[in-house]
């Protein structure tokens, strides 16, 4: 929710647009499967689904896409400031959702994951058109970009849950 009546617009335009919704119910699963009774756990899965939401309407600005999933694309409809500014207001929302674990390690980790897929955005660019590229320069785009985000997702509920760190990195290593 917003004052700014243009953000839940774009917002929801994004969020509703199809996906299948895998990084928060891995929040929720991994968090459930480690015995968390709390409800921390919702506003993380909703923190991952920002972040996820901010890099996509940023991503359709870089890329100048049109489509998504075969729907217009905020951007496209838009524009690409107000597409920016959005992503940033929801990038802002998922960090202030994740307040609600009380945890400096969440923090860590969702934060740490936004870093991560921003270095794989501009790995992108700097590997885009190249013919030569190395499978692995590959592989270390589509982890920063993609796996990153499912690895913290998954990690995230074994962290609110209080597993020992070998429970947490194998959760992370199931995201990946």
């Amino acid at each position: 929710k917003s004052k700014v009546a243009l953000i839940p617009e774009i917002s929801e335009h994004t969020i509703t647009s199809g996906g299948k919704r895998l990084r928060p119910l891995l929040t929720l699963a991994s968090a459930r499967m480690c015995g968390y009774t709390g409800s921390a756990h919702v506003d993380l899965a909703a923190s991952v689904e920002f972040i996820h939401t901010a890099t996509l309407l940023h991503d359709d600005v870089v890329d100048k896409s049109d489509l998504r999933r075969g729907v217009f694309t905020a951007n496209n409809l838009w524009g690409n400031k107000e597409s920016v500014l959005v992503g940033d207001f929801l990038l802002g929302k998922a960090f202030e959702l994740m307040g609600s674990a009380s945890s400096l390690e969440v923090y860590r980790v969702l934060s740490n994951a936004a870093v991560v897929i921003s270095e794989g955005e501009v790995k992108q660019l700097a590997v885009t058109g190249k013919i030569d590229i190395e499978q692995s320069e590959y592989f270390e785009v589509i982890n920063a970009k993609t796996a990153e985000l499912f690895a913290a997702s998954c990690e995230v509920g074994a962290v609110i849950a209080g597993m020992p760190e070998k429970e947490v990195r194998a959760l992370r290593q199931y995201g990946m």
